[in-house]
């Protein structure tokens, strides 16, 4: 078997519960990405400068500086831009997933999401693949 010559997709998880980044981790790693796991939105932005990562998955109630913060911030630097973004909250309402958009995400994944749900959001916007 030949090796595969792509790089390894890199996916930033930044969420305020170490659970929620070790089951979310595990199930990414497990499916062949790299893992960058941040505690907090600070973290986080120092994380995404230095490793560069193909996505960021972020909660919306990180201490220090919230995701929504982080993410219009992102969204303003230029080398980031382009980055998807994926908010994770506790709340399924229409509100946090307006507030989400005007912050500038991609995409909202309400918690707990299940592995099939994480996966195929993650294919779609990592990897272009549809999972419909």
């Amino acid at each position: 078997m030949v090796p595969s010559l792509q790089p390894v997709k890199k996916i930033l998880i930044a969420d305020e519960s170490p659970a929620v980044r070790d089951a979310a981790g595990q199930v990414l790693a497990a499916a062949g990405y790299r893992v960058l796991p941040a505690a907090d939105g600070i973290e986080a932005l120092a994380v995404l400068d230095r490793d560069a990562p193909d996505m960021l998955m972020c909660g919306i109630a990180l201490p220090r500086l919230d995701g929504l913060s982080a993410c219009l911030l992102i969204r303003r630097n230029a080398r980031h831009a382009n980055l998807p973004i994926v908010m994770l909250s506790d709340a399924e309402g229409l509100f946090d997933r307006a507030r989400c958009a005007m912050a500038g995400a991609d995409a909202y994944l309400a918690k707990p999401f299940s592995e099939e749900g994480l996966l195929q959001i993650v294919r779609a916007y990592v990897d272009g693949v549809d999972g419909a």
